[in-house]
């Protein structure tokens, strides 16, 4: 408690504990969910080559890139959240390795959906 010179009065500051970022969180979740689904591309691909996996990896490789873009996207929202500055009373965010990890993963999942798309025409074609 801070006393206020001239008055009876005080000013109190209130900590609020941290909150760990939604976005960050969201991020961390699609980035994942990107990095299973370029595995099932790569999977339909090779182990369906020669029963139309190229049209049902394209299918899913879509899926990919939209999940790996969505956390890229969320992350950076993510990580402008965190650094924020803020005021001494308000709610302060955390989870920066959270929202780079979602960004990481995001990344790495999509450029593995299109490498799968790519391995499983160039396997339909041969």
């Amino acid at each position: 408690m801070e006393p206020v010179s001239g008055t009876p009065f005080g000013v109190v500051h209130l900590d609020v504990a941290p909150v760990t970022s939604g976005l960050a969180i969201g991020a961390l979740v699609a980035g994942i969910a990107a990095l299973l689904v370029s595995l099932l591309v790569i999977c339909l691909g090779v182990a369906f080559k020669n029963d139309g996996g190229a049209w049902a990896s394209g299918a899913f490789a879509a899926l990919g890139v939209l999940a790996g873009g969505a956390a890229v996207v969320i992350g950076l929202l993510g990580r402008r959240q965190i650094r924020r500055a803020i005021a001494p009373s308000a709610v302060r965010f955390t989870g920066r390795g959270l929202a780079m990890a979602g960004i990481s993963c995001g990344a790495a999942g999509a450029l593995l959906s299109l490498l799968g798309l790519g391995l499983a025409l160039l396997l339909t074609l041969t």
